[in-house]
């Protein structure tokens, strides 16, 4: 008894930590996140939606991007179908996303999967791979017995923590944004969005330790710029696409190398 007792305490343990550490990952996110929340519930006051229709975006779709299209088309007044369309092209990029999560998920029940597939963001994903890579670069050392390499092994937890993290935070900047767009009616125009790519550029930098990450870094650079008056974000898709090519390429290359 005191065995079994010993072992769900163990794993309580480890779900808690990889919880909590989803969250303290995701905190420099949401700094860079809020301004987008709070700018989103300004501008969809601007765009004719009512405080509850704002609100209840953010509670039922929770994507970022796709919201500020939808308050876009939504005031020039498209159909329904189109915003549908126009939205899931702009999150193409969520099926790369996928593919690479499905390791983790692949164990899972559905329960878990549903709620992981509604908490995806660009945020979440980047802490979970983050984490992915500084386990598995503790893995490859002698004294790999560390939280992180425990971590790993509820890496669903830690996703959770960042998603809800994130879900929280987002909830309570459109709020503010509701709020601080009737006293503050220019504050769309104060550049705060600055803070989200400061944020993604210090998350990126660590991980550029490798042939293929920097692969992969450079040649999405490069495609993004190149695309970046393409319709839809498609140059943000075409960028993705080839980073994950170039890095995959890479990565066997070097693989082929060291068996000669």
């Amino acid at each position: 008894m005191n065995t079994s007792n010993s072992f769900v305490t163990s794993q309580t343990n480890y779900r808690k930590h990889a919880f909590i550490s989803g969250m303290h990952q995701t905190i420099p996110l949401v700094i860079g996140a809020l301004p987008f929340g709070i700018i989103y519930g300004t501008l969809a006051l601007q765009s004719g939606l009512s405080e509850w229709a704002t609100l209840a975006m953010s509670l039922f779709v929770f994507a970022g991007s796709s919201q500020f299209i939808a308050i876009g088309l939504l005031a020039s007044g498209v159909s329904l179908e189109l915003i549908i369309l126009t939205t899931a092209i702009v999150n193409l990029r969520h099926l790369l996303y996928a593919a690479s999560l499905l390791p983790m998920v692949k164990t899972l029940n559905f329960r878990w999967r549903a709620l992981m597939a509604f908490g995806l963001t660009d945020e979440t994903f980047a802490v979970v791979s983050s984490h992915t890579a500084k386990a598995q670069h503790m893995d490859s050392l002698p004294s790999a017995a560390n939280n992180d390499a425990l971590t790993n092994q509820y890496q669903h937890w830690l996703y959770l923590g960042s998603m809800f993290t994130l879900y929280f935070c987002w909830q309570i900047a459109t709020f503010l944004g509701l709020h601080l767009g009737q006293t503050l009616p220019a504050i769309d125009q104060l550049g705060l969005e600055i803070a989200m790519p400061i944020t993604f550029i210090g998350l990126l930098i660590p991980q550029l330790r490798s042939a293929p990450m920097l692969t992969a870094a450079i040649s999405a650079a490069v495609v993004a710029m190149i695309g970046q008056q393409w319709p839809h974000q498609l140059g943000l898709i075409a960028a993705a696409v080839t980073g994950v090519m170039m890095g995959i390429s890479t990565t066997k290359l070097l693989e082929g190398k060291k068996r000669v």
